[in-house]
C-alpha cells in the first residue's frame, strides 16, 4: 500500500485548517459564528496600491516570471522603509530579500541554516509554524520559556544554563504574537550579545510593529546584529494585505545569497503587479499608519477587552499588536472548556492559547480582525451567556 511520507507524522493539521472546517459547518447549519480567531486583517490596502495593481496588470508585458530576488522597484521600496521606520541602512542590491510572506521565509532560512538533527530554539508560546517546520525538515525542536512574570521576554539566565552547542537557530517574535509583549530594545541587545556568543543565528520575525503602537523597533537597530541575525517583515499585518504574500529578509549579504539559493530553487518569483504595487505601499503616508494601524485597531480593542472582562479574564493593558491575550478564569479546569462553550453557546470562536505552547495552556486569545459592529455583537452574545 502506498504511505505517505514518515515526516507527516511529525505534525497534525493546523489548528486553525482544522477548526474552521468545524465553523464552516456550523455556518451551513444556520449559526452564524463570529471569528475573533485569526490575524486576517479585514480592511484592504490604500488605494494607492490597489490603482498601481491594476496599472501594471493591464500592461501586456507584465505578465512573464519575475527575477526570484525580485524586482528593483520592491527592493528598493523595502529597504527605504527599514531607513524610513526604523533608521536602518540596507543595501537594496544586497541585504534585503522579498519573501512570498514570512511563514514561507521559515521554511527557507531553516534549509538554508540547520541539518536534520541540529537544534532550534523555538520560543513557548510562541508561532506554531516555528515548531511544525522544524520537525518537518528534521531539526530538534529546544524550547525556551516566555512567562508572564517577565513579561514574555526571553529568560536569559535560563537560557544560558541550557546545552547550546547544536543548536543552529533562535527564533523570536517581537512585538510578540501570541503575547502581545511590546518589543523591548534591551530584549534586542541581549538576543545579539547573545547570537555573537554562542554562534547562533537569531531570526526575529516581525510583522506587528505597527499595530497599536506607535514606536516600532527593529532588531537590526543594534550595532552588529546584521552580522548574526535575521529579520522578517511582513505586508499582511502593517499594510492590510495578507492574501498578497509579501515580506522581506533582511540581513547581511552572505546570509542572504545562502537562503536565496534555497529559494531560487523553490519558487519563480511573484507577479511583477504585486511587486510593483507593494513597492507603493511602502509609500503610504503616515497619515494612513496612524487611522489603519492604530485608531481603528484601538477602537476595536475596546470591546476585546470588555469581552475578556466578561469571562472574568485577566490581561495586560500594555499588549501590542492586533490579538488580546488574556488568562482564563481559575474555575476552568483547561481553556477548551471556555472556548468551546463560548463557540457552542455563544456562537464566538475564539483562539485556545494551547496552540502556542504548554506556556499558553491557560490563556485565550482574540482577534481585533472583525468589524466593529461584529465585535460588539460578540459581546452581546457572550454576556448572554448563562451561568
Amino acid at each position: 500500500m502506498i504511505q505517505p511520507a514518515e515526516r507527516l507524522n511529525l505534525v497534525s493539521e493546523y489548528y486553525f485548517s482544522r477548526k474552521l472546517k468545524e465553523v464552516a459547518q456550523l455556518n451551513a447549519e444556520g449559526k452564524d459564528i463570529i471569528s475573533l480567531a485569526i490575524g486576517s486583517p479585514d480592511m484592504p490596502p490604500s488605494e494607492q496600491t490597489i490603482e498601481k495593481l491594476c496599472e501594471v496588470a493591464r500592461q501586456p508585458n507584465a505578465h512573464g516570471y519575475q527575477p526570484t530576488m525580485g524586482t528593483l522597484e520592491l527592493r528598493q521600496a523595502m529597504a527605504g522603509f527599514y531607513k524610513r521606520f526604523y533608521n536602518v541602512n540596507l543595501d537594496p542590491a544586497k541585504e534585503v530579500l522579498p519573501l512570498i510572506g514570512s511563514k514561507e521565509g521559515i521554511l527557507h532560512v531553516t534549509l538554508a541554516f540547520v541539518n536534520p538533527g541540529d537544534e532550534v530554539l523555538v520560543p513557548n508560546p510562541g508561532y506554531p509554524t516555528y515548531t511544525s517546520l522544524s520537525k518537518i525538515l528534521g531539526a530538534k525542536i529546544v524550547n525556551y520559556n516566555l512567562r508572564p512574570e517577565n513579561g514574555w521576554q526571553p529568560d536569559f539566565d535560563e537560557l544560558e544554563k541550557m546545552d547550546l552547542t547544536r543548536v543552529r537557530l533562535m527564533w523570536t517574535n517581537y512585538p510578540n504574537m501570541p503575547t502581545g509583549a511590546p518589543a523591548r530594545m534591551e530584549t534586542y541587545e541581549r538576543l545579539v550579545r547573545f547570537a555573537q556568543d554562542h554562534h547562533i543565528v537569531v531570526v526575529n520575525d516581525n510583522p506587528y510593529s505597527f499595530i497599536l503602537n506607535d514606536k516600532p523597533l527593529s532588531l537590526l537597530q543594534v550595532p552588529g546584529a546584521k552580522d548574526c541575525c535575521i529579520e522578517f517583515n511582513s505586508m499582511s499585518k502593517s499594510h492590510n494585505m495578507p492574501g498578497w504574500r509579501v515580506g522581506l529578509c533582511a540581513t547581511n549579504a552572505e546570509f542572504i545569497t545562502w537562503i536565496l539559493k534555497v529559494q531560487s530553487n523553490i519558487e519563480s518569483g511573484t507577479f511583477r503587479g504585486i511587486q510593483l504595487a507593494a513597492a507603493e505601499a511602502y509609500n503610504n503616508s503616515d497619515e494612513w499608519h496612524r487611522m489603519a494601524n492604530i485608531e481603528t485597531y484601538a477602537r476595536r480593542r475596546q470591546y476585546a477587552e470588555q469581552i475578556m472582562d466578561v469571562l472574568g479574564c485577566k490581561y495586560d493593558k500594555n499588549q501590542v499588536g492586533m490579538f488580546l491575550w488574556g488568562r482564563i478564569p481559575d474555575a476552568y479546569n483547561n481553556v477548551e472548556d471556555l472556548t468551546e462553550r463560548v463557540l457552542h453557546e455563544a456562537r464566538v470562536f475564539i483562539t485556545p492559547g494551547f496552540i502556542f505552547g504548554s506556556n499558553g495552556e491557560r490563556y485565550i486569545r482574540i482577534s481585533l480582525c472583525a468589524k466593529e459592529e461584529s465585535i460588539q455583537q460578540a459581546l452581546g452574545r457572550i454576556e448572554g451567556l448563562k451561568d
